[in-house]
């Protein structure tokens, strides 16, 4: 097994595997050494499923062997950030409460799919306590730790999926993202990350945050790694009554279409202040190598950041009161306090932001007229320490925690497609978001690979 396919694409090793080049087996069993080697280091996996990985892989060299089709996916490991259901393992949610809970009696919607395309589950990852976090950083099980440098934070909540990817453990995972939570790592460990449109993929089987506002996606080192799972993952499922009656619409085979005739602008106002100049400085290079030349400005950003925190802190101190009453002390302080706080919210303030949420959807589709994708930065940063409390925004010293989604909370507030696109200018990269549509999943993909295939995004296993 050489490490070059392990460090490449998922799409890579199916090839490889639909060939006969290569067993399912010895690719897991690779795979698994490497998380057992690097594991203890990165904090990436809670949970390792290797009896059923290999029990897996064995069935899918079996069917190969019979000359039955074995998927696009076949034999490429992925996991799970631990708000999944996995059959057989407790949902954490990355909390120390949730850990009592019987083991699910099922995988999850999204997890049977990927598996039907062949891929495989190789475990469960490290995640921000009930997805209440941007750090990656754990009270109970500890950091995710960065690949491509130990002492700074994947980003969070989904840290583990970005540090398993970053860490050359698996070529995809899977995580959630509510306000940032697939963009942060994304940005912070140089991936690719996908945040579909909300309803877009079933969410049934997996534990809550915010219920208007969670999203379910692929982390990738590769764009056609990146199209190849969220087109597994699509189709309807009567169990998430939030999934929208939406027709299959395939990303991977447009995936090289190009960028000619797309109409590309870039962000201004909010999203060109109150972050250091890496970020502006990835979104111009980016800019500049799509020939995007117009910028634009979204109004209301602001108040749209303002609205998405309090929907989080209602919506989250509702699904957490009965815990928070007999458990307060189970809590990561930090989480405990956000979510009593939220509880406290006036009911007017959440209807007010709920309303609010229409005007600024409403003023978004208003760009997308004459707009096909929207640029902007993911991160205002690159990865702070781990530990770090503070950074200095625009000649402000602010606290890293809450801040660290200020460009990302507006895009997830009003459910928009968008990938993470990894720029690398120094030690450590960061992100820039390519926003576009409504179910138009495929035009920030079709971005994200001419970019790709330029050499200006690129992600890479540490």
């Amino acid at each position: 097994m050489s490490d070059a396919l392990l460090d490449g694409s998922a799409e890579a090793i199916a090839v490889a595997v639909r060939a006969g080049q290569i067993s399912a087996r010895a690719v897991i069993e690779a795979t698994l050494a490497r998380i057992a080697a690097r594991n203890p280091k990165l904090g990436a996996f809670t949970d390792v499923t290797a009896a059923r990985a290999l029990l897996r892989a064995d069935a899918l060299d079996a069917a190969r062997t019979r000359g039955e089709a074995v998927g696009p996916l076949a034999g490429a490991p992925f996991a799970v950030k631990n708000l999944f259901d996995v059959k057989g393992l407790t949902t954490r949610a990355g909390s120390k409460i949730n850990r009592e809970r019987a083991p699910a009696a099922q995988d999850a919607t999204l997890v049977r799919k990927l598996e039907a395309a062949g891929a495989i589950l190789v475990g469960a990852l490290n995640m921000g306590e009930y997805a209440y976090d941007f750090t990656g950083e754990n009270a109970h099980d500890g950091p995710s730790r960065n690949p491509h440098d130990l002492e700074h934070m994947t980003g969070g909540s989904s840290g583990g999926s970005g540090g398993a990817v970053a860490g050359g453990l698996t070529p995809i995972s899977l995580g959630s993202d509510t306000n940032g939570s697939i963009r942060v790592p994304a940005s912070f460990c140089g991936l690719f990350g996908l945040k579909p449109t909300y309803g877009r993929l079933s969410r049934a089987g997996t534990f809550p945050f915010v219920a208007s506002l969670d999203h379910l996606g692929p982390l990738a080192r590769s764009v056609g790694d990146l199209a190849a799972s969220f087109d597994a993952m699509q189709g309807p499922d009567p169990a998430d009554p939030a999934l929208a009656d939406r027709p299959f619409a395939p990303t991977r085979p447009g995936l090289d279409s190009g960028v000619a005739g797309l109409r590309i602008a870039t962000l201004g106002g909010y999203f060109a202040r109150g972050g250091e100049r890496q970020a502006f400085a990835a979104v111009e290079r980016v800019a500049k190598a799509l020939k995007a030349d117009r910028v634009v400005e979204l109004p209301g950003a602001e108040i749209a950041r303002a609205a998405a925190y309090l929907i989080t802190m209602t919506e989250g101190a509702a699904l957490h009161l009965d815990r928070l009453r007999k458990r307060a002390h189970d809590y990561d302080p930090d989480v405990r306090d956000r979510l009593i706080a939220g509880a406290m919210l006036p009911g007017a303030w959440y209807a007010q932001a709920q309303k609010y949420r229409r005007v600024f959807h409403a003023q978004a589709l208003a760009l997308f007229r004459d707009i096909d994708v929207l640029l902007a930065p993911a991160t205002p940063c690159p990865a702070p320490r781990i530990g770090q409390r503070t950074f200095v925004l625009d000649g402000r010293e602010m606290l890293v925690r809450p801040n660290i989604g200020l460009f990302t909370q507006p895009i997830s507030f009003i459910g928009l497609p968008v990938v993470a696109a990894p720029v690398w200018a120094a030690k450590l990269p960061i992100g820039v978001q390519i926003i576009a549509p409504p179910w138009r999943e495929d035009l920030a993909l079709r971005v994200a690979r001419a970019l790709e295939r330029e050499g200006v995004s690129e992600a890479r296993a540490a």
